[in-house]
Formats: C-alpha cells, sequence, structure tokens
C-alpha cells in the first residue's frame, strides 16, 4: 500500500508543477484533465502527508522516553498513545480512499419510480417516494427536475421520472434501487386493515455527450397532447415529446414543459443516459444480471427495505438495520441507512483490498 502511496505522492508532485506550466495553461484540454487528476489525488495525497507527519511525531515521542524526567516520559506515553491511534485511524482512511471508485459517483441521476403491486395504495407510496428523494435532494442541495410523469391524479404516481443535479448525486442515490415495500393502513381502508404495498426505484447516471454516440437519423420523434393537470393549455397543444431509438428500441417521453422543443431537449438528454444504462447491460451481463435482480418485478416480497407506518420504523433489509424514526426518514432524512450502506459496501470492497 505504501509504495502505491509514495507513487501517488510523487505523481501530484509532478502534475501540481505542470499545471502551473505556460504551455499546458494555453492548451485549456490539457489544463483541465491534469487539473482534474489533480484533485482525484489530493484527498489520498493530504490523508498520506498527515500520516507521514503522525509517524514523525511518534518517533519523536519515543524518543523521548529515554530522558530521566519522569514527567516527559509520561507525556511521551500519552503522546505515543494518541500516535498511535490516529496513525490507525489514517491507515483505514487511506484504505478507503485507494479503493476503487465508481466512475459514475460524481455524476447526476435519473430517478424513475413505478408503483408495484397493491393496486392505487401502491400509487400513492410511489407518491410519498416521489417526495422523499425531493426532500433529500433539497436537504443536500441537489436540484430536482420532473421528466416524465403518469399519475392518478389523488396524490398517487403509476410512474414518474426525475432528474436529480448535484455533484455526487448518483454516490449518495445508487442504494435506492430496488422494491421499497410499505406496510400501513390505507385512507381507502374503512376496517383499518394493514395493507402492503410496493414500488420500484431504478436508478441510472446521467451520462456525458461523449459517452453515447446518438443520432437523430436513428430516433423517432412523437408528439403527442400533455395528460395531468395544467389547465386549457395542455389540451390546446401537442407539446409533450415521446422520442424512440429505432436500433436498441428504447423509447423515453417528457411532458414536463410546455414548450415541446424544451421537452424535446429534455427528452434527448434522457435517452442518452438510458442508452448509456442500455449498452453497459449489453456489454456486462454481471451489471445487467445485478440490476435487474435489485429492482425485480415489483412483487412484495423482492424488497431491500420496509416502511412499516403503524410500528414507525424502516428496516434496511440489505444491511439488517432498523431506525425506528419513520417520519423523519420519509421527510428526507436518509443519510443514516445511506451511510452504513456506504460502509457495508467499502467493508465488502477491504476484504479483496
Amino acid at each position: 500500500m505504501f509504495k502505491r502511496l509514495d507513487f501517488i505522492l510523487q505523481k501530484y508532485e509532478e502534475l501540481s508543477m505542470l499545471v502551473s506550466d505556460p504551455d499546458v495553461i494555453s492548451d485549456q484540454g490539457k489544463w483541465r484533465t491534469y487539473m482534474k487528476e489533480l484533485g482525484e489525488l489530493e484527498p489520498i495525497v493530504l490523508a498520506y502527508k498527515e500520516y507521514k507527519k503522525t509517524e514523525e511525531n511518534l518517533a519523536g515521542a519515543k524518543e523521548m522516553l529515554s530522558e530521566n524526567d519522569d514527567e516527559i516520559r509520561e507525556m511521551a506515553k500519552l503522546e505515543i498513545s494518541e500516535c498511535e491511534d490516529k496513525l490507525a485511524e489514517l491507515e483505514q482512511q487511506l484504505k478507503i480512499l485507494l479503493l476503487p471508485k465508481d466512475p459514475n459517483d460524481e455524476k447526476n441521476v435519473y430517478l424513475e419510480l413505478r408503483a408495484g403491486t397493491g393496486g392505487e395504495e401502491a400509487a400513492l407510496f410511489a407518491g410519498d417516494l416521489l417526495r422523499m428523494y425531493s426532500r433529500y435532494a433539497e436537504r443536500h442541495g441537489y436540484k430536482v427536475e420532473l421528466t416524465d410523469v403518469n399519475d392518478t391524479g389523488i396524490g398517487g404516481y403509476k410512474q414518474a421520472v426525475v432528474r436529480i443535479i448535484g455533484k455526487g448525486a448518483y454516490s449518495r442515490l445508487k442504494y435506492e434501487s430496488g422494491v421499497h415495500r410499505v406496510q400501513r393502513v390505507p385512507e381507502t381502508e374503512s376496517a383499518g386493515r394493514i395493507h402492503t404495498s410496493a414500488a420500484t426505484v431504478a436508478i441510472m447516471p446521467e451520462v456525458e455527450d461523449v459517452e453515447v454516440d446518438l443520432s437523430w437519423d436513428d430516433i423517432r420523434v412523437d408528439t403527442f397532447r400533455a395528460s395531468g393537470h395544467g389547465g386549457q393549455y395542455i389540451n390546446m397543444t401537442d407539446s409533450a415529446v415521446r422520442l424512440t431509438h429505432i436500433p436498441t428500441g428504447v423509447v423515453v417521453q417528457c411532458q414536463d414543459e410546455k414548450s415541446q422543443l424544451k421537452n424535446k431537449e429534455k427528452a434527448f438528454t434522457e435517452l442518452k443516459s438510458r442508452l448509456y444504462a442500455f449498452f453497459q447491460q449489453q456489454q456486462h451481463d454481471e451489471q445487467a444480471e445485478l440490476r435487474k435482480g435489485q429492482v425485480g418485478s415489483g412483487d412484495r416480497s423482492e424488497r431491500i427495505r420496509t416502511y412499516n407506518f403503524p410500528q414507525g420504523r424502516v428496516t434496511d433489509h440489505r444491511i439488517n438495520l432498523t431506525l425506528y424514526k419513520l417520519d423523519q426518514f420519509i421527510d428526507g432524512d436518509m443519510d443514516e441507512i445511506i451511510d452504513a450502506l456506504i460502509t457495508a459496501e467499502q467493508a465488502e470492497k477491504m476484504k479483496n483490498f
């Protein structure tokens, strides 16, 4: 590990000199590439420098043990203990920093919600999840754009797609893919019986222009009148857009904007993301199987998380973690479970470090 860290430190110092070179600065493309790499290495380098500094402090404290002064020796023992604890923490931090990075972690995401088994109650639960993720995004300073929706008119959603914009959005939300199960008494239930329903969540990273070679020649464009609440304008204008990628059959639609052009632009961006996921699935069977396994069929038994309203608890079944603060969680306070999922994934990767 330390040979690798020495190499990274040397690389960081070389890049630091390069980004100050006038010839590199004049080539903005090259300069941005070097700056990006420098930014990725900086957290590792800072932690490694702190580790080396702590090692020096530890060596100095051990030398103090040979002093004749009892008070100095006691101080040295205390410093040795503090340095050893700090070194252990820093070593763990460095191991985590050196773990392979998900190349999509810093990207925006498309979050797709679908009502599963449970009828109208499942659609209402999908609406609750949509509000939960919107509030979570707000807490983290992310921007939320609704791109497509099929609502029931009473607060429920058969399907909804939102774009969540913010650095690191995918790194936090990628763990949400799968079946979410709810247990509660529906508003329409007069006998007070608890029902179990489900909704599925799919998370896809937004892709950059260079990642998918997409031509309008391969796309069929259909326009139609937007549905849902929106006044007379909705019924008078074919503003909604549906894009079909002819070679693959992938379809997206957008009706969020009043402008057909803006809907077309949004749908095109989403189509690139869907095609990115489509091609990734073709190339990596293992990833495809993982995604299918996460989302499943929408059946209640295929769940990653359960929201039990009568008991006020939320349980993530992947890590067997239960929190008795469902109200806060459904209001977007999701970090405790997401942080635990990140820690569990890091621990799994550490086994093969």
